[in-house]
């Protein structure tokens, strides 16, 4: 049995969203992905509050809602890949619930984010080069969180949840 909070961290790409909902969906939890939380209070894109409001007035509304967010029992929250990157954030997740850090190559994490425009991190001459840069910045705040780290790759959805299920599951023994 599965006891506490799940925060799924981990750069862009890496299925926090995918994995973190069907999680919930297993576990029988409310799911929240913290940039789509942001949006809906705000109203506005991610790609808006970083162009009105540049990074530092997005990560202290995304400060907000994490410690709101985990406030909450029994979730599983998605984090935006650069919520490690505030030690008020990271504090909050490990002292509030298990932490998952979801790996993936730099070949998938350009895969899957090379079409979607919604990234502005990504929104650069060169997206591959700025995924690396953004791992050798974050891959030691991600592992320095997580409880569990769990690599993203060719496997199903629900090959990963289960996996990830079994892992909790010792974790809380």
């Amino acid at each position: 049995m599965i006891i506490g909070n799940v925060f799924l961290v981990g750069p862009m790409g890496a299925g926090k969203s995918t994995v973190g909902r069907q999680l919930a969906k297993t576990l029988g939890r409310d799911f929240y992905d913290s940039d789509k939380e942001i949006e809906k209070r705000t109203g506005v894109s991610i790609s808006w509050i970083f162009e009105m409001e540049g990074e530092a007035g997005f990560r202290a509304r995304e400060q907000k809602v994490i410690a709101e967010l985990t406030d909450l029992k029994n979730v599983v929250l998605a984090t935006g890949g650069g919520a490690v990157l505030a030690e008020e954030n990271r504090r909050i997740l490990r002292s509030r619930g298990h932490v998952v850090y979801l790996s993936a190559s730099v070949e998938q994490l350009m895969r899957r984010t090379s079409k979607d425009k919604s990234r502005p991190l990504l929104q650069t001459e060169d997206p591959k080069q700025q995924i690396v840069d953004l791992l050798a910045q974050r891959d030691q705040l991600y592992r320095d969180v997580a409880d569990i780290e769990l690599r993203t790759g060719e496997q199903s959805i629900q090959h990963v949840v289960s996996g990830l299920v079994k892992k909790l599951e010792i974790l809380g023994q």
